[in-house]
């Protein structure tokens, strides 16, 4: 092993470590085995709840706080969690990730948007506005800089690449587009993957 490997290999030890003793505690709950990679903002970390054996990669942008009203905001990731790098979760009343759920790279996660309401104010300067609440069923799948904003991913699914999802996908489902529309769901009387029309019927 050369020299530059052995050295980014003891800085990123190092910076593990530095996590676990400085930042790990502050978690409401951080679990055993799980790693969280040079994030590049975390905010109120006691409302975070984090499984075991979670994966959240680097430049990740973690939130949880109230900002629209609600008494209370929570983000929960639970066990065998895989975040990949610069994903954005910020959640202003709840956000579920069940267990086993993958993220691609660049994927953003919200249950809240800026409100637009007043043309005479810059948007940045408006209220943010609560729209839902969020759950990404166990196993499920969101590719490449999918959007997902207030709305639920049942367990099982997948959501394609690129997409913007604003309304409920179900189980065992495949969703693609902008807004995303279900292309495809596994049949249980057949025991195959069908394609479906937009509103998730069989063709």
């Amino acid at each position: 092993m050369s020299i530059f490997w052995i050295v980014k290999s003891i800085k990123v030890r190092l910076s593990q470590l530095w996590l676990r003793i400085a930042l790990y505690p502050k978690f409401g709950e951080f679990g055993s085995g799980s790693i969280l990679n040079k994030p590049l903002n975390i905010y109120s970390p006691k409302n975070i709840f984090i499984g075991q054996n979670v994966s959240i990669q680097y430049f990740s942008w973690l939130t949880a706080r109230a900002q629209t009203g609600e008494p209370a905001a929570k983000l929960v990731i639970k066990d065998g969690c895989r975040i990949g790098n610069f994903n954005h979760i910020y959640a202003t009343k709840s956000i579920v990730l069940e267990a086993n759920v993958l993220t691609a790279d660049k994927v953003y996660i919200s249950d809240n948007l800026h409100s637009y309401d007043n043309i005479y104010m810059p948007i940045w300067q408006q209220p943010i506005r609560q729209i839902g609440t969020v759950v990404v069923g166990e196993g499920s799948w969101l590719g490449e800089n999918v959007c997902l904003i207030g709305a639920n991913i049942g367990k099982h699914s997948v959501v394609g690449a690129n997409s913007v999802v604003t309304r409920d996908i179900p189980d065992f489902s495949v969703a693609v587009g902008a807004p995303a529309y279900i292309i495809k769901r596994y049949n249980h009387k057949t025991n195959k993957w069908e394609q479906t029309n937009p509103d998730g019927s069989f063709l």
